[in-house]
């Protein structure tokens, strides 16, 4: 019987460092983002993972915009894929400077520029209470053992659902997705040229 009891506090508390951590992780960012300390926040980033997830994003929403016109083959799929996946890359890489990537974190909302359209909309990362771990908890959602969703919308309908990914790296979580709401997606989408 004490084994067994042993095991289960073992257990709970290996489970709060698990949320422990990754809630202090998710508090740095959002204090960061408050903070418009951009170059912070890339240090909490895995950048490659981040636009891979962006990048994926918007191609299937391209995907989807000129699938409504007509039918996509599997070889003009795979040519969107790697073409369409490189000029997404680089508007991608355009959201994903420092200063950019702060202010949607702290505001929702993106400055645009030549290839990247502005958009707002996306629900700031500073509005989510890090304090109140039972308002977080209901945030969470459980990916992988590694990788951890945390929705930053308030509502949780597929048009309007936006979340954040932390992956858990060496010995710290970093941001590693961005699920932008599906307007904003399809508004980045629609600056994609069509062939």
């Amino acid at each position: 019987m004490r084994w067994f009891l042993g095991t289960i506090v073992v257990l709970i508390v290996a489970v709060a460092i698990y949320l422990g951590s990754a809630a202090a992780s998710l508090a740095t960012l959002a204090s960061a983002a408050r903070a418009g300390d951009g170059a912070r926040i890339l240090q909490k980033t895995d950048v490659k993972a981040l636009t891979r997830s962006l990048t994926n994003q918007i191609v299937d929403a391209y995907l989807d915009r000129i699938g409504a016109a007509r039918r996509v083959g599997q070889m003009e799929k795979m040519l969107v894929n790697t073409y369409g996946a490189s000029i997404a890359d680089a508007m991608v890489a355009k959201m994903l400077t420092a200063e950019r990537l702060a202010r949607m974190l702290e505001s929702g909302s993106v400055n645009g520029t030549q290839g990247l359209p502005s958009f707002a909309g996306f629900p700031a990362l500073t509005n989510i209470d890090t304090g109140n771990w039972l308002s977080l908890l209901g945030r969470v959602n459980f990916i992988q053992p590694v990788l951890l969703g945390i929705r930053v919308s308030e509502k949780s309908d597929p048009e309007n659902y936006a979340a954040i990914n932390l992956h858990f790296e060496g010995t710290d979580w970093k941001l590693s997705g961005i699920e932008l709401p599906k307007p904003i997606v399809r508004t980045l989408a629609a600056s994609l040229p069509v062939r």
